[in-house]
């Protein structure tokens, strides 16, 4: 059997509702009952025992699953808020591999250690491998988990997923392995295919300052850039530009303001990483005052550029990481894709998110199934390696 992919995103009165609807709706886009592998993006509106539950009722116990929280899920037909979105693979030329490692934020190594222990080190007649990775998007350890990640499973493994979320709540997020749900850990689908999956990354902002340097930071918490204080320094950095664009003063919004969050979502952090960028998502607290909190830890020393992404040009950079993810494919036929989409992306599009991801159905002939993330994860040669903010990550099975 070629590698076939379902998917769906739907919305249910109850959890277990929701999940049999999506299961049953995906499970029709596949030729027959088989179902190998399941990875599941869930609202925080379910309880998701009862959607894991109602998917289980429809695909059985045999298919390997993996997934987490999240709030908007997507497909290439369909965006939704508080929905559970599902793809479904049925293959003979893929297979799936999937652990779980705990206690993330008491040591990321010897949890990635746990999960990597129950993953073969290589699958007989399927030579290229591929990994993906969800975990805690709380525990604020994306870039360390990354880069453990890729020293556990070796430089052979591509890697790509997310920072599982919680509809910008910040309260809890969670992963789901088979039955379990859990926090504080990290979840893997190795995939193993007789051709090479695919993996492509972009984002949408350019430079808007000079370098700056952390001069004054305690894990993600960053006081002083150059010497200055550092939401003052991002403020003179973006102020004629933010006055431009959205007619306001950035010295007048309260540091609660939604306007603020979806500013400062648009006007990101860059890491320079020789001709490209990583991108770093800020943001303020009244508590805080004018340090600059961030989703990982931000080391002194470290140089940032303020960066821009306006709507128009988010769209565009989705549109060429599915066009980058087929180019890389050459003539190798894809079946479908997985997809990574940046949460503070969907707060800079708004409404227009659905634009996005009509531009990278455009590119993508296969089905695709994703969800807006608090961080996207992509390891591997030619890729912007590490942890990543406001980025959109494709990861494509080969048919």
């Amino acid at each position: 059997m070629e590698t076939q992919i379902g998917t769906a995103v739907v919305e249910g009165t109850t959890g277990r509702q929701a999940g049999e609807r999506a299961a049953r709706q995906a499970l029709s886009g596949l030729p027959g009952e088989r179902v190998d592998f399941c990875q599941v993006f869930c609202s925080v509106a379910y309880d998701y025992e009862a959607v894991l539950a109602g998917i289980r009722s429809v695909v059985g116990d045999d298919a390997a699953l993996v997934g987490c929280s999240t709030a908007t899920g997507f497909t290439d037909e369909t965006v939704a808020d508080d929905a559970v979105a599902l793809g479904l693979v049925a293959s003979d030329t893929v297979s799936f591999h999937t652990s779980i490692g705990t206690g993330l934020s008491d040591s990321v190594s010897r949890a990635v250690r746990e999960a990597v222990t129950d993953l073969p080190d290589a699958v007989e007649d399927h030579p290229y491998l591929a990994a993906i990775t969800l975990h805690d998007g709380l525990a604020g350890v994306g870039e360390e988990l990354s880069l453990v990640s890729q020293q556990k499973l070796g430089p052979k493994v591509t890697v790509a997923g997310g920072a599982a979320a919680d509809d910008h709540q910040l309260e809890a997020t969670h992963v789901f392995h088979g039955e379990t749900v859990t926090d504080d850990a990290v979840v893997f689908a190795l995939v193993a295919g007789k051709e090479r999956p695919v993996v492509a990354i972009d984002h949408g902002h350019v430079p808007l300052s000079d370098p700056v340097e952390v001069t004054d930071s305690e894990g993600s918490l960053v006081h002083e850039l150059d010497g200055r204080p550092a939401f003052a320094v991002w403020r003179d950095a973006v102020r004629d530009s933010v006055r431009e664009e959205f007619g306001v003063d950035v010295d007048d919004l309260e540091r609660t303001s939604q306007l603020l969050g979806r500013i400062m979502c648009e006007y990101e952090f860059g890491i320079d990483q020789g001709g490209d960028y990583k991108m770093r998502w800020p943001w303020v607290s009244p508590e805080t005052g004018d340090t600059l909190n961030f989703a990982v830890d931000v080391p002194e020393g470290t140089v940032l550029r303020v960066m821009h992404g306006a709507a128009d040009a988010q769209v565009e950079s989705a549109r060429r990481t599915a066009r980058a993810a087929v180019e890389r494919a050459g003539d190798t036929e894809l079946a479908g894709a997985f997809v990574y989409d940046c949460a503070c992306r969907g707060i800079v599009l708004g409404e227009a998110f659905g634009t996005a991801v009509d531009a990278m159905a455009d590119e993508l002939d296969g089905p695709f199934v994703g969800f807006e993330t608090y961080g996207e994860v992509c390891m591997g040669p030619e890729q912007l390696s590490g942890f990543h903010n406001t980025t959109t990550v494709v990861l494509a099975l080969p048919r």
